[in-house]
């Protein structure tokens, strides 16, 4: 029985090993560089000069970032604009309100190969 079992493990193994074998991948194009070594190596001491590293925990891009307008201005603009968040921002993502609007449209249909009438 013990000998049965094993000759059967063996032979199941002996055939999943063979199911992951597989060519390695290979590009079909060679890569080009776009930039000399010396180039990319003075765009990346010319942002290490600038002493921002992005990947700092302290780095906050938007540190130095004023706005033009106010609270009350943004927030009146939410309200009066609220059906269109509402139907954006609902269970569709907002698919139906956008399949349904009616879009300003040139004269007559416009087809793929046709330029577009100005």
């Amino acid at each position: 029985m013990n000998r049965k079992i094993t000759l059967t493990f063996a032979a199941a193994s002996l055939v999943a090993a063979s199911a992951f074998a597989e060519t390695p991948m290979t590009d079909s194009l060679p890569f080009k560089a776009s930039l000399t070594r010396a180039q990319v190596q003075a765009e990346l001491a010319q942002h290490r000069s600038t002493g921002i590293d992005p990947y700092a925990d302290g780095y906050n891009p938007l540190h130095e970032f004023r706005s033009t307008r106010t609270r009350a201005e943004v927030q009146a603009e939410f309200l009066a604009e609220r059906a269109l968040v509402s139907a954006l921002n609902g269970e569709d993502s907002g698919s139906g309100y956008l399949a349904h609007r009616a879009l300003p449209r040139a004269v007559g249909p416009q087809m793929a190969a046709l330029p577009v009438a100005e």
